[in-house]
């Protein structure tokens, strides 16, 4: 299957620092570019289309930037900072990569299929969302699937161990024995214990209600 060719485009910014507040109120959204052996640079996204297009693809996909109309750069997103209380976008770092050499980078897992054992009434526990993959920026795939179906009884167990990957481009930088997912039985809900009330609480009690009443007697 062919891989999703991801482009967006780019102006360089001009303004930092405090400055960029206007931009946000423009729609657009501050970022840098930096790499290795690469100068770093600003520059300044429409906010609504990365916004989107990161939500889809995340930290692990190559994006095309094309800059200024001109410039093609190949980048993976880094680092998205989101405003504390409105949760947009406020920030984003673009790694600009070398094509022809291998990176890591964190891929996240989807889920798919349905355990049996989760039909039968236990509980499905993930225990990792993602996984490092090592590659060329060109193979780091979008994510990586991961079957439930084969949790089909409480011993079952998957872990990176189990994962299809093809090795020959892909290289998996996560311990294989790390467990990403398993099967419990349902915990047995606490019922809530009664307490019983102690003489000294009673007097306690019985004292408040005798002070209301006499606060009452005085108010009328």
């Amino acid at each position: 299957m062919t891989k999703e060719k991801h482009q967006v485009k780019a102006t360089t910014r001009t303004v930092a620092g405090r400055k960029v507040k206007h931009l946000r109120k423009e729609g657009l959204l501050p970022a840098t570019v930096y790499g290795k052996a690469f100068e770093s640079l600003l520059v300044q996204f429409n906010a609504g289309e990365v916004e989107t297009l990161f939500s889809d693809i995340g930290e692990s996909t190559l994006v095309e930037m094309i800059l200024d109309d001109k410039e093609k750069l190949p980048i993976l997103f880094r680092n998205p900072q989101y405003h504390p209380v409105e949760g947009n976008m406020i920030h984003i770092d673009c790694y600009k990569v070398n094509l022809k050499e291998k990176i890591s980078a964190m891929v996240p897992i989807e889920f798919i299929g349905e355990s049996q054992a989760v039909k039968d009434g236990n509980t499905l526990v993930t225990v990792t969302d993602e996984i490092e993959i090592e590659a060329l920026p060109a193979d780091l795939p979008e994510n990586i699937e991961v079957d439930l179906s084969v949790l089909d009884n409480l011993e079952a167990t998957i872990t990176v161990a189990d994962l299809k990957i093809d090795t020959s481009i892909l290289t998996v930088l996560t311990d294989a024995e790390q467990l990403i997912a398993k099967v419990e039985e349902p915990r047995a809900e606490e019922e809530p214990v009664a307490t019983e009330a102690t003489p000294a609480d009673v007097e306690v009690i019985t004292e408040k209600k005798e002070t209301e009443e006499g606060e009452e007697k005085k108010e009328e």
